[in-house]
Order: C-alpha cells, then sequence, then structure tokens
C-alpha cells in the first residue's frame, strides 16, 4: 500500500488533542519530542521514518509536533525502526491516559478506586452498560451535534471504563434501569437487541444486580432525576444529582443520605434483579 493509503487508514478521527486539556498537550507534547529526538539520533528524515513505520509524513510531523495522539501501534512500530528497546512503545502507557475526554477521565479514575457503585439514569442505559453500536447512535443523536472525531473519542472511552467489570476484587455494582429505555430501538431493532443480550450477560456476573423500574409504576422515587453513589474503601464516597447541588458532585454526609436513601427507594419500587432478567428476555423475545 502507499504510503498515501497508509495516511488515509490511519489518521482517523478522533485521536487530536483536546486544545482545553493541558495535561494532555503537555503529555502528548513530551511523547513527541522524543520520538523526533530518537529519529534524528537515529541518522532517519521524516520522510524515511515515515515510510519505514508505514504511515504518512504529514502525520508524522504531526505526531512529533505534539498535534496528533500517536495510536498504540504506531508506538510499537517505532520502537522497532527506532531499536529503542522498548522504551517508546512504553510510552503507550502514557498516551493511553490522554486518549479520552477529560471529564470521562476524571469519572474514570473514580470509578476504578470504588468498592460500591449505586446507580440510576432515567434517561438511558448506564454508560457502564451499553455496547459500542448502542452508544454510537445514541451520541450521533444528540443536538447541537458532536463532530465525528468527539464521537469516536466518547465511544473509546466508555469501552475503557469496562475495566471496572475486570476487576480483581470486583466492585459491587447497582443498576436500576428505565423499562422505557429498553423498549425505545436507538439505532434500530438489531442495535436493541445487542444491547438486550448485553444486558443479560452482565446481569449473571456475581457483583453486577441490574433491576428495571417498569413504567406502570404510579410511585417513582427518581422523579427528581439520576443518581450516583460511588463508595470507596476508607469509607468516604462521592455522589451526583441533578436535584442536590446542581449536579455537582458532594461528599457531604447529609447529601449523600439523601441521595442514598432516594436511590433505596427507588430499588424498592423496581422489579428485583430476577425479575428484571425473565422481563428483559421478554423484551428480547419481542424485539
Amino acid at each position: 500500500m502507499s504510503v498515501n493509503g497508509e495516511a488515509e487508514q490511519t489518521d482517523e478521527p478522533g485521536w487530536e488533542v483536546d486544545p482545553d486539556d493541558d495535561w494532555a498537550l503537555a503529555v502528548v507534547a513530551t511523547v513527541g519530542r522524543q520520538l523526533r529526538l530518537r529519529r534524528e539520533a537515529s541518522g532517519l528524515r521524516v520522510g524515511e521514518f515515515a515510510v519505514a513505520v508505514g504511515y504518512g509524513e504529514d502525520l508524522v510531523y504531526k505526531i512529533e509536533s505534539g498535534k496528533r495522539i500517536p495510536r498504540p501501534d504506531f508506538l510499537d512500530t517505532a520502537d522497532k525502526v527506532l531499536g529503542a528497546g522498548g522504551l517508546v512503545a512504553a510510552m503507550k502507557e502514557d498516551v493511553k491516559k490522554v486518549r479520552y475526554p477529560k471529564k470521562v477521565r476524571d469519572l474514570a479514575q473514580l470509578e476504578a478506586r470504588a468498592v460500591e457503585l449505586q446507580l440510576y439514569d432515567p434517561l438511558h442505559i448506564h454508560g457502564l452498560l451499553q455496547t459500542p453500536e448502542y452508544s454510537r447512535a445514541l451520541l450521533s443523536m444528540r443536538r447541537p451535534t458532536y463532530s465525528t472525531e468527539e464521537v469516536e473519542r466518547f465511544i473509546a472511552a466508555r469501552v475503557a471504563r469496562k475495566s471496572i467489570f475486570e476487576r480483581d476484587p470486583a466492585p459491587d455494582l447497582s443498576f436500576v434501569l428505565e423499562e422505557w429505555t429498553l423498549r425505545r430501538p436507538l439505532g434500530g431493532r438489531t442495535v436493541l437487541r445487542g444491547q438486550l443480550d448485553h444486558l443479560l450477560e452482565a446481569g449473571q456476573l456475581r457483583n453486577v444486580e441490574l433491576q428495571v423500574m417498569p413504567t406502570e409504576r404510579d410511585e417513582h422515587a427518581g422523579v427528581d432525576g439520576g443518581i450516583e453513589v460511588l463508595k470507596f474503601e476508607d469509607g468516604s464516597a462521592i455522589g451526583r444529582s441533578p436535584a442536590v447541588a446542581n449536579g455537582r458532585p458532594v461528599s457531604d454526609l447529609r447529601q449523600l443520605r439523601i441521595l442514598e436513601l432516594r436511590y433505596g427507594i427507588i430499588r424498592a419500587q423496581a422489579l428485583t434483579p430476577r425479575e428484571s432478567t425473565a422481563f428483559i428476555e421478554q423484551l428480547l423475545g419481542e424485539t
């Protein structure tokens, strides 16, 4: 394949640096500078290096100047071409942390420390439970519209957050899902079927409890909006809800008690986990 073909293939949306993310800018600039210094020390011109790694020359310039986040496979190949002995490839860990939007990154760091999560989203299937296809359909419908780059960044971030399901020891995860979010075929019936299948798989995990809030309930403690409560090993916690502190994260015990009280009532009003599994299976059969 030609160099131009490689450039078109690899210079894809979603790898730009957020100009408002100072830490990401610093990390990517440092990585780019290290790559340039090693390339120059190896006596390779940009064009020669681009051919060797199979990327377009323009993309190499962007990476070295800190304007583009390098993909992991680029760093792996560059390490071999430059004979860096793993030092260039090791920068993948630094780059991985800035690949995602700052607000998503901050949330993922909190989730990574939590030992218990209580999550209720009245509008959508929670992001931790979304399939990539469902996420893409949902993000593509937002108004004002997200750019293609933003959509891909958010999808990649949500996929990365799912590492929480693989932690050992695993945190306790409790989700309450609204029935109507399980019925609306965002992205089409095929996407919805895949999403419902994924929910059934997640619900089988020992540390995960899924509950469905039926639309027909005439009492609902979640009318004030979504709820997130994250508890940590040291006994501290942080919560968030549109109805408390204007949606800002709170750690005040009184405000946390309000959130936990509401969440507890919502769980009591919803179907049990076993009933919810049967309900989702029924929906899947109807979809």
